[in-house]
């Protein structure tokens, strides 16, 4: 029975690179990995690609023989796959007993209302892959409440379209606050707690003051379905990229081989102490979020080192 991650998200969400660094991580635990890249239009792929959708269709053949745009291009490349669906399943097939990591275009449409992608899948679960959908968003959005509210409502459409195990991802987790201060702490975006809090900060702004029965019912919505929360992933931390692994392998019900579970606790032993713990929103907003007043305190010590630089 194969397992896999299918990574989806929204374009320069990280998905390319969540892909290269997962492939990495989990072989160097032992794991036999394939990549799969299904986005016709990625032609500068920094990982070792086996099967390579290009080499089907490609998105450049498509916009200048149909003289389609990059959308359209891109929705005529899936329903294509799709009708050519055999010729994915010939190559997967020889990938015995791999972990595969499906990387996906980044148009938002493909995974909340257009049928071809979720199609696939059903046909990979026909062909007895267990799949979980990994869902990339950048984690800069908690930044600005609007974008939040965006972010989450396009989520759960994709959990509802999907129709397969899912985590939520805030790739990035390092520039969190990239674009301005976050207005709560990170277990309030990461858990999706009581988002009633966001309309006073949305209320602020006179052009979504005058929506605010539109974002009560969007949010609403988000809280009745109560299905999304987050998981913060820097690519680059060997804890987080552990919580993701667990995280995308519970949900398909992966069982780590006794090898592959010695070298884990081997590599985090080594990184971290032997009183390992488990990467926690707590532990990354200690790690990649300042402090009120830390920012200030900072200047001053450098005022102090450098007072004619300043």
């Amino acid at each position: 029975m194969p397992f896999g991650q299918v990574v989806i998200g929204p374009p320069g969400s990280g998905k390319t690179t969540y892909c290269r660094a997962m492939h990495e991580f989990l072989t160097g635990l032992g794991r036999k990995v394939t990549i799969v890249n299904l986005d016709p239009a990625n032609d500068t792929l920094p990982y070792e690609c086996t099967i390579n959708m290009q080499s089907l269709i490609t998105l450049e053949d498509v916009m200048e023989k149909l003289r389609l745009g990059p959308n359209g291009g891109l929705i005529y490349c899936m329903e294509f796959l799709e009708k050519n669906l055999d010729w994915l399943q010939a190559l997967l097939e020889k990938q015995k007993d791999h972990f595969f990591l499906f990387d996906c275009p980044g148009q938002v449409e493909l995974y909340t209302h257009h049928n071809s992608v979720r199609n696939i899948v059903a046909q990979l679960q026909k062909w007895d892959f267990r799949l979980v959908s990994v869902h990339l968003v950048d984690s800069h959005y908690c930044s600005d409440p609007s974008k939040f509210v965006s972010v989450l409502l396009t989520s759960l459409a994709t959990m509802v379209q999907m129709e397969l195990p899912h985590v939520n991802v805030l790739s990035k987790i390092d520039l969190v606050e990239k674009f301005g201060k976050l207005d709560f702490n990170l277990d309030f975006y990461t858990d999706v707690l009581d988002l009633q809090y966001l309309f006073g900060h949305l209320e602020g702004d006179p052009f979504f003051a005058k929506y605010k029965k539109l974002n009560e019912a969007i949010v609403g919505v988000v809280e009745d379905y109560s299905l999304v929360t987050f998981v913060p992933l820097n690519v680059q931390d060997k804890d987080s990229m552990t919580e993701m692994m667990k995280a995308a392998d519970r949900a398909i019900g992966y069982h780590w081989g006794e090898g592959e579970d010695r070298t884990l606790q081997a590599m985090m032993s080594s990184a971290l102490g032997a009183d390992y713990e488990y990467f926690k929103s707590a532990q990354v907003q200690e790690k990649y979020m300042k402090e009120e007043g830390e920012e200030e305190q900072q200047q001053e010590e450098k005022m102090d080192i450098f007072p004619g630089n300043l």
